[in-house]
This record gives C-alpha cells, structure tokens and sequence, in this order.
C-alpha cells in the first residue's frame, strides 16, 4: 500500500461472518465499497469518520453481498459497478463490467478480472496503486469458494489467473472470515507444510482474541493454501496423484473440504 497517510483501510463485520471493506484517500475525498452484506455497518463507519462514499463495487449476486445495496445507495447516492453478467440479478448497478475492463475512481485504475467458479459472474477487483484486491467469494484466506454455478476445472482456472495476475505483495481482502475452519482442513492436505503450521497457530491465537484473519496476502496464501497450491509437486504426492493434472488436484482437493 502507498506511504501516504491520507489512505484509510476499514474492514467490519456484517451479518455473521461476512465483511464489509471501506477504502478512503482523504486527499482525492474518495471513498469506495466494496459488496454491501447490510447498509447499516457501512452508514456507522461512514458517519464517525464522516466520509462521503462515491463508488460501490460489486462481487457477485449472492444475497449475502448485495441484499444492503439498495439502502446503503438510498442513503449516500454512491454510484455502483457491478458484473455485467448480473444486470438481471442485481438491481441498483449504474456500470457493468467484464473480465479485463478497468474502470478510474479518482487517480486509482481498478482492474476488474474475472474469476467465475463460485458464480458465473464473479469479479475480483484489483487496484494496482494501492497493492489491494478483493477476491470475493473466489479466494479466500487458506481457502476458496464453494463451486455453485460454474464447474471445478473453471474454478481452478481463475485460482489460477490471480495467482499470475497478482504479485505476491498484494493484500488480499475477501467475502468471509472462514479462514480458522479452513485452516484446520489445509492441515490435513499438507500437515508437514511448516508455513502453514506457524500460520494456523497465528489464526488461532487471532481469533482467541476475537480478531479478524484478514486481509491476508498472495504471498502467504502461495505458501499456505492447498488450493493454490495443487500444481505444486509436494502437495500431489501427498494426495498419491503425482501423476495427475493440476485441475485434477485441485478438483481432489476441492472435494475432500465439501465432505468435510
């Protein structure tokens, strides 16, 4: 993230697990959310730190990332983009975009990159400026979405496009604090992962203390989670498919924690 002190990063709790993510620079008086689970933890922020929001930025259609869309827009006039795919889904989008687009918010390029798996239309938005994206419900701290709409070989390809796309510095922010259930299963695909067990110890000791995992970042999630991790040769012998494809790995991978 940039040195300069007028940039202000807010996650918060919405519903029962979800987050709600507010990005502010004080000098461009910008302020973008991202996905909307309920209006009313977002008006509170917006109100204490008396910040004006400009920008929504959508995910995906799922009800528990868009059903505060319509009160929060009501209530602060922001203008929202969202994924072209859901102009039917999801009422209140002003803009939609499609894999590749970039759209400006103030000095700030956002890249919209596709990443369906999840949902057909999901989107992870990437801002190069500030080192930050948000996977959504695609990549989550040592985890990844559950496959509803697409299928797994399409899931492990947009795995795949943001592990080349986002360099390992970039924080990564997401839909959900699954992040300690996950890495209780992470264990059991790769328990002699030394990364991964310092880091299962650390989200424990986070969450004993009822703190957030998140946001995480592409290089710890390269060296700790499976499902990144399925072309990796270490990961394939554990699960005896050296022979495998890394779609097939990760299919196998993705399988196991459904029936877990």
């Amino acid at each position: 993230m940039p040195t300069g002190s007028s940039i202000e990063i807010i996650q918060f709790s919405c519903l029962s697990d979800n987050f709600g993510l507010l990005i502010h620079d004080a000098d461009q008086n910008l302020t973008i959310a991202v996905d909307v689970p309920e209006a009313a933890p977002y008006l509170r922020h917006l109100k204490e730190r008396d910040w004006t929001l400009n920008e929504i930025l959508i995910t995906h259609h799922h009800w528990d990332h868009v059903q505060g869309l319509d009160e929060l827009k009501a209530a602060t006039g922001a203008h929202v983009t969202g994924p072209a795919l859901s102009r039917d889904k999801i009422e209140g989008l002003d803009a939609f975009v499609e894999d590749g687009d970039t759209i400006t918010l103030g000095d700030w390029e956002v890249e919209a990159i596709g990443t369906p798996g999840h949902t057909l239309d999901q989107i992870s938005w990437y801002i190069p400026t500030l080192k930050l994206a948000h996977t959504g419900d695609t990549l989550f701290s040592l985890g990844c979405g559950r496959v509803f709409e697409g299928d797994l070989p399409m899931m492990w390809a947009s795995l795949a496009r943001l592990k080349e796309r986002l360099p390992a510095d970039t924080r990564i922010y997401c839909g959900h604090e699954y992040t300690q259930t996950n890495a209780r299963f992470s264990l059991t695909i790769e328990p002699e992962n030394e990364a991964l067990k310092i880091r299962a110890a650390e989200v424990d000791r986070l969450r004993a203390q009822g703190r957030p995992t998140l946001p995480t970042t592409m290089e710890q999630e390269l060296a700790t989670n499976p499902f990144l991790r399925a072309d990796q040769p270490g990961v394939k012998a554990a699960l005896a498919m050296s022979g495998a494809s890394d779609a097939e790995v990760f299919a196998e991978i993705r399988t196991r924690k459904d029936k877990a």
